[in-house]
């Protein structure tokens, strides 16, 4: 019988470092003013949960390795029983794709646990 993974146990709360991070990133794909307004509207937002399998579909990005350094970093934390920070996404409109401003490894490290775990998000428009 194949071992069950553990699931991933989630903070309440994004840490605080994971604003910035994600305004670093955001501000690759539009200018720096604009990413500043859509980290404000992810600081303002409300958690949510979405299935690991569902965030990676509608924002396109591929399921990284079990072995990709981060991925299994946070394998390693889920194993320990460690919680996770959670992710932040902004909804895709008008045909493109959402974008995970910040935690894309642990959504992968979620999915390699079960595809279908809920994963606790900041999702803004």
């Amino acid at each position: 019988m194949p071992r069950a993974e553990p699931s991933p146990i989630w903070k309440h709360e994004p840490d605080e470092h994971d604003f910035p991070a994600a305004a670093a990133y955001l501000s690759l794909l539009m200018l720096d003013d604009l990413a500043a307004v859509k980290v404000r509207m992810l600081r303002a937002s409300p958690l949510t949960t979405r299935k690991a399998k569902d965030i990676l579909r509608a924002s396109g990005l591929p399921l990284l390795a079990r072995d990709s350094p981060h991925v299994a970093a946070d394998l390693e934390k889920i194993a320990a029983g460690e919680r996770l920070s959670p992710c932040l996404v902004l909804r895709g409109r008008k045909g493109s794709p959402a974008v995970v401003a910040d935690g894309y490894h642990r959504v992968c490290a979620s999915y390699w646990t079960d595809e279908n775990c809920d994963v606790p998000i900041v999702l803004a428009g």
